[in-house]
């Protein structure tokens, strides 16, 4: 399938081509005293057994009921997946690990193989998602048959039954508790030791992280229903003081402060991609820079990896690929920083985006839904970008907060290999709730904008091509939003013309959706349908009162000059020729194959002047960065972000 981990192509003159909340809500009114279990007849009802297993199993293994639930909550949100392995082979709201089984099982994902980088010199990301036999597995990986041995449960049903995964759970808590002497204590504060052991971190910088994170749960409190219609309630103690000093018992390595550039709340490893020159001339796996004296960076993009951690790290320290600024592991939240923000890292398949962004590679598989994404890792990529937002003035949102299907391609030829991950079952609602930023109504009802946000649980489009092609995916949650041709879901879905192909439900086929976060100008309403501007058509999405798929919005919006029929355009805001000193090529600033025709509105994420890095040497004393007089915006105009000249467009100031 279409993985991450890219590279673009440098232009003209280069012999070489390269990678370019949950509402936090207080149950104390349910339950007034903190971990005291709900009565007989609320536990025992189809809703309540989940519950009921927590408070069951902590009585049990003699584990406070909050911290299990806590525990729970940060591996899974207390959701079940119905059984199915995350991707790093957990299993159940205690995401209990057991990754041998779940590579066995897993099916092979055929869809989309062909080189989606658009770089034709290096072979696609493809590490090798197997696991050798007789290899030893590390310790966060096999959690789950641990939790057998403990608990006399058979594998099997750990994995599929989330009451059983809850007691192997509590059991795994519990045998912790004992093995660093402390007492099996009904205060929660006293578990701070075995709640970072249960992390599966092998140092004490990454334990900590995500046990305070288990502890922030523990002050505000939460409650939602699961994805099997669970509805679970954890009370909010906001003065608990968890006894941080058994972190120093726990027997974990120490980490040094290598001069990553992380947060301090955050787990952060300097795991180096290497600058190496390497045969006739060539090298990798990223360029230097100044950033942000030498030009400004105006996005975070975000990936998904299309492999697990040992592969892909072994990927990014190969100096003959390619490269990005960051790795975050799913089973602890463990961020991995590899380039230096102020170089250039080789991950977007558009050199101008590179330029001007950090990469953020997320442990994980675009087409295998049920893969699912650690409420850990979700926690430790937000504050990831919420640290690097704040640091260089990156506005968070999601004409600057990017995923790697909503970065254009550079050329028309480029359009058809641009990659799609991290794909519709990336949560980007929940993750701007956990920036801080969620997505919320901006204007009266029947705005001019309006912000694509369905609900992730209920919104369940149709997809094919997760295991094989043309066959469809489970269902499954999802934070895309289907465009059709008319008011009618039996109307034709929208085409995108840079394909040149029929548009699909492929899981890999952008050419007809839009993603949560983005703006679009409104075309027309009809009854629970709402049209929107995109890629130069009408299209329509269904848009019921009852369960909206869009809010409104007010904001300012380009629309083609007065007499202009339409105008280009673009993929990359590159300068007018005569901004070029000498010793620098030319580069094209070629349209792409589509029009924002007259009458047309497209949303505005900013204005920025053309410019160029120019870095094709090993050495960088040719290196430099060329910046015109000519002003681009950049607009939301399909699924992927595209740019405009200022001279071509006027800017209204909030859509009509």
């Amino acid at each position: 399938m279409r993985g991450s981990v890219t590279e673009p192509t440098p232009g003209p003159g280069s012999r070489r081509r390269r990678a370019t909340g949950v509402a936090v809500a207080s149950a104390a009114l349910l339950f007034p005293l903190l971990g005291a279990a709900p009565s007989r007849s609320a536990t025992e009802s189809p809703t309540g057994r989940l519950q009921h297993a927590f408070a069951s199993a902590a009585d049990e293994y003699h584990v406070p009921q909050s911290v299990l639930l806590a525990v729970s909550y940060l591996q899974s949100r207390w959701d079940a997946h119905a059984g199915a392995p995350s991707v790093t082979g957990g299993y159940g709201p205690m995401h209990l690990t057991d990754a041998r089984t779940a590579l066995a099982t897993s099916p092979h994902h055929s869809e989309g193989t062909e080189d989606a980088r658009g770089d034709a010199a290096r072979a696609a990301l493809r590490p090798a998602a197997r696991i050798p036999a007789g290899s030893a597995l590390p310790a966060r990986l096999r959690t789950l048959p641990e939790a057998a041995r403990l608990t006399g449960i058979p594998a099997a049903r750990l994995r599929t039954d989330p009451a059983a995964n809850v007691a192997g759970g509590a059991a795994l808590l519990a045998a912790a508790q004992k093995d660093l002497d402390e007492p099996l204590s009904a205060d929660p504060a006293d578990w701070y030791g075995a709640v970072a052991r249960f992390s599966g971190a092998d140092d004490t910088a990454t334990a900590a992280a995500y046990a305070d994170d288990v502890y922030d749960v523990l002050r505000t409190g939460e409650e939602r229903t699961t994805d099997a219609g669970q509805r679970v309630a954890l009370a909010a103690r906001p003065r608990i003081a968890p006894d941080t000093g058994q972190l120093r018992r726990t027997g974990l390595r120490t980490v040094t402060d290598d001069g990553t550039e992380c947060p301090r709340k955050v787990s952060c490893e300097w795991i180096p991609a290497p600058y190496a020159e390497f045969g006739d001339d060539d090298y990798g796996n990223h360029d230097l820079g100044d950033r942000p004296v030498s030009q400004s960076i105006k996005y975070i993009v975000v990936h998904d990896t299309e492999g697990t951690w040992d592969g892909v790290l072994n990927l990014v320290q190969d100096p003959t690929y390619v490269s990005w600024n960051y790795t975050i592991r799913s089973t602890d939240g463990l961020i991995a920083q590899h380039v230096k923000v102020k170089d250039v890292a080789w991950h977007a398949g558009n050199w101008y985006v590179n330029a001007k962004s950090v990469g953020i590679e997320h442990e994980g598989f675009l087409a295998a839904p049920d893969a699912w994404y650690t409420e850990a890792m979700y926690r430790s990529s937000a504050r990831l970008v919420t640290y690097l937002a704040k640091r260089y003035g990156i506005p968070l949102d999601r004409q600057h907060v990017l995923g790697h299907d909503n970065v254009p391609a550079p050329t028309t030829a480029g359009v058809p290999g641009m990659h799609t991950d991290p794909g519709p079952f990336w949560d980007w609602r929940h993750y701007f709730e956990l920036l801080g930023r969620p997505f919320h109504r901006t204007a009266g009802k029947r705005g001019g904008l309006v912000t694509i946000r369905p609900d992730y649980a209920a919104n369940q489009p149709v997809y094919t091509g997760c295991v094989t092609k043309g066959e469809p995916c489970a269902a499954h949650g999802s934070g895309e939003v289907r465009l059709y041709s008319d008011h009618d879901e039996n109307s034709a879905l929208i085409k995108d013309a840079g394909l040149g192909t029929d548009p699909t439900t492929g899981v890999n086929d952008l050419s007809s959706r839009v993603s949560t976060g983005q703006q679009f100008a409104v075309a027309g309403r009809w009854g629970d349908w709402t049209a929107i501007w995109y890629l130069g058509q009408k299209a329509w999405f269904h848009d019921p009162g009852d369960e909206p798929t869009a809010v409104d919005a007010s904001g300012p919006v380009v629309t083609p000059k007065d007499g202009a029929a339409g105008v280009p355009v673009y993929g990359r805001a590159y300068p007018e020729k005569e901004a070029y000193p000498a010793g620098v090529p030319v580069q094209s600033v070629s349209p792409l194959p589509y029009t924002l025709p007259a009458g047309q509105r497209y949303a505005v994420g900013d204005v920025v002047p053309g410019e160029y890095y120019y870095s094709v040497t090993f050495t960088t004393d040719s290196h430099r960065v060329v910046a015109g007089k000519d002003l681009y915006y950049e607009i939301q105009f399909g699924h992927r972000v595209a740019f405009v000249r200022a001279a071509d467009v006027d800017v209204e100031p909030s859509a009509r």
